[in-house]
């Protein structure tokens, strides 16, 4: 019997999860059919997103090698992908030397992730994008808190001293916190003083955490006081220029360092391929993650449009809801190879885990017509866990 071929485009965390579940899947079937699982990703190695502030604060590594995550059964293939042909079903990618290529599947699994929402070039600053964006934001504050050493004026040093991050969902709150704590241990190591390194929050919402309660973003207002976090409401950033961060009202804001964290945006290679998208450039698929107008094609994760059929409130893109989706996908393509019913999408519970900076973290969730926080070490620790299983490190 002919081996048939189940591809995975994309490796992050709906990606790598989508093929733990099938690749069970594979295992424990009984039949004579036999499988091939494939992995399509551009990067050479699994990139912990989530833990995209890390680089910006300090030289640890967020890549795992996909020998560590990956089943031994499954083949890796490096490519970009260019092209989804529903019609002779085959995925087309561009290899590490720039050829074209092809790779036939009979099952497709598009989890191709998202990419960071980035400013205009003239709006100056970092967007905090990948790995190398997050490393030269490092190599920036470092050098100018190098130069506030030799710097005579007040003025100039507290410039130097002082960075903004433009964006305050959960990404740019986690890393203002952890700037805050970088900065200052670099200056004490150079002999600065350290209450004079300031770190602003700019939010263009009345409150932080428009998803939780109102209580826990108060929550989140003081313990990124605690930190060294300057919070700012309701402001809306034009641009920065010359050292300076220019709003639509008030008056600029002199900063060494400006850092965007605008949220994402669906996988924008999606916009150049005949797959069915929403406005937003999400891929639109019914409640079993099935492509719409397309044969045993799915899609999961950031770059899927997803909605839950009880509620028609659609998935946000986060790893909490990219993991419970990839491990559904795997009964969903059992069922529909055998010819089962599928089950269908359920929304995940209201949780979430935000990292204050080393240590220290804040959870909230609702349950029982309750809000429940943890806020310190305990809630670190299950954010770190969170993040560990995310990648597939525990459990």
């Amino acid at each position: 019997m002919k081996e048939q071929i189940c591809v995975v485009w994309g490796g992050g965390y709906a990606g790598i999860h989508a093929i733990k579940a099938i690749e069970q899947w594979y295992k424990s079937s009984e039949g004579s059919q036999q499988w091939r699982l494939v992995l399509v990703d551009k990067a050479q190695h699994h990139v912990r997103k989530v833990l995209l502030f890390r680089p910006a604060v300090d030289e640890a590594g967020i890549g795992v090698p996909w020998r560590q995550i990956l089943p031994e059964s499954v083949q890796f293939v490096q490519g970009e992908v260019t092209n989804v042909d529903g019609t002779n079903k085959s995925l087309h990618y561009l290899d590490p030397d720039g050829n074209e290529q092809q790779l036939a599947y009979d099952v497709l699994v598009i989890a191709a992730g998202s990419s960071a929402r980035k400013p205009l070039p003239e709006q100056g600053g970092f967007a905090l994008s990948d790995v190398g964006a997050a490393e030269r934001i490092r190599a920036q504050w470092q050098a100018n808190m190098k130069q506030a050493t030799a710097e005579a004026s007040v003025a100039k040093r507290d410039q130097l001293m002082a960075a903004a991050v433009v964006g305050a969902g959960i990404t740019g709150i986690e890393t203002a916190a952890e700037l805050a704590y970088a900065m200052k241990a670099e200056a004490a190591r150079l002999g600065l003083d350290p209450s004079r390194v300031r770190v602003h929050l700019l939010n263009k919402q009345p409150r932080l955490f428009m998803e939780g309660a109102p209580k826990a973003s108060r929550k989140l207002d003081r313990e990124l006081a605690a930190c060294g976090v300057a919070v700012h409401h309701s402001c809306q950033v034009l641009r920065e220029d010359g050292g300076r961060l220019f709003f639509v009202e008030g008056a600029p804001l002199p900063v060494g360092l400006t850092v965007w964290t605008l949220g994402l945006v669906p996988n924008p290679a999606l916009r150049n391929m005949p797959l069915p998208l929403t406005e937003a450039g999400q891929i639109i698929v019914d409640e079993c993650y099935r492509v719409q107008g397309l044969t045993n094609v799915y899609s999961i994760g950031d770059c899927a449009h997803i909605v839950d059929p009880v509620s028609g409130k659609a998935d946000q893109m986060t790893c909490k809801e990219a993991v419970p989706q990839a491990q559904r996908l795997g009964k969903i393509i059992r069922a529909d190879q055998s010819g089962q019913p599928a089950p269908s999408h359920k929304a995940v519970t209201d949780l979430f885990c935000i990292g204050l900076g080393p240590g220290r973290g804040l959870l909230w969730t609702h349950k029982w017509g309750l809000d429940m926080i943890i806020t310190g070490k305990l809630a670190y620790r299950i954010k770190n866990y969170v993040w560990d299983a995310a990648s597939m490190l525990k459990g």
